[in-house]
């Protein structure tokens, strides 16, 4: 019987560094590869891990909070409905928190769990994750369907406010007669 893998059997051994993050670095690394002779090392630039202290936790609405958080809310709210075993879901979660500290005091960002809150999912018609609706006032504005750029959430968003403000303008017009 022949072997599975007819890679040497003997590795070289490296130490990993702590990652951060990904930068890519100028000065060469030394990398053994499986297909070159074990002893022999290849210098080349790599890539290095270096995360930045900037990932924001979005809090989760459940169908118990969903009133008081979403519908109440006295600012614009944009919820992503998601569930753990979805990637493109998983995506986005940074991308809504980039979202939210950048509108931080103008738009308050959830994600609701759909494999939790199937109910909640299902009143708003929700056939597919990931899904992000924008409220105003307790009433739905927009939805987007699907993973996104952070461009894309911040357009919707200002299309929203955008709406709101021609909608008072009338008022406001009348008020300076």
């Amino acid at each position: 019987m022949a072997p599975v893998s007819s890679l040497p059997r003997r590795r070289g051994v490296a130490l990993v560094p702590e990652f951060m993050g990904l930068r890519i670095s100028r000065r060469p690394s030394r990398v053994s590869s499986a297909s070159v002779r074990a002893t022999a090392k290849v210098a080349r630039p790599g890539v290095v891990c270096e995360a930045q202290e900037t990932a924001i936790d979005i809090p989760d609405v459940t169908k118990s909070t969903w009133q008081s958080l979403v519908l109440e809310s006295e600012t614009a709210v944009l919820v992503e409905f998601w569930a753990p075993w979805c990637g493109p879901c998983r995506l986005m979660h940074p991308v809504i928190g980039k979202l939210s500290k950048a509108y931080e005091g103008k738009l308050k960002c959830f994600k609701l769990n759909t494999d939790e809150n199937q109910d909640v999912a299902t009143n708003y018609g929700i056939r597919s994750i990931p899904t992000m609706i924008i409220f105003k006032n307790g009433e739905r504005k927009d939805t987007i369907i699907g993973a996104v750029p952070d461009g894309t959430l911040s357009d919707k968003y200002r299309e929203v406010l955008v709406d709101q403000i021609w909608r008072i303008l009338p008022f406001l017009s009348c008020l300076g007669e």
